[in-house]
């Protein structure tokens, strides 16, 4: 079964509300459920970002390449003018 829901909107929402309407003629109950799913889809995404940025942080491995690439590129990088 489909919810109802009541909202009321402040002014940067109502203008948000008219781009994601706009942007396809959208009605405010089709704008609203679309900006949902891609708001929890950006969500989802940032979550899984996040769990990969700490498995990789967590891989002593992967850690210590990285340390050996770097000090590679800083071999070959040229010398840092005086100061």
């Amino acid at each position: 079964m489909a919810r109802s829901l009541h909202v009321r909107l402040d002014e940067a929402s109502a203008a948000a509300l008219a781009v994601v309407r706009n942007a396809g003629g959208l009605t405010d109950s089709e704008a609203v459920r679309m900006a949902l799913r891609e708001a929890a889809a950006r969500r989802r995404r940032r979550s899984e970002l996040r769990e990969e940025v700490a498995r990789l942080a967590a891989d002593e491995a992967d850690r210590e390449e990285m340390r050996i690439i770097r000090e590679q590129l800083a071999e070959l990088a040229p010398p840092l003018p005086p100061d």
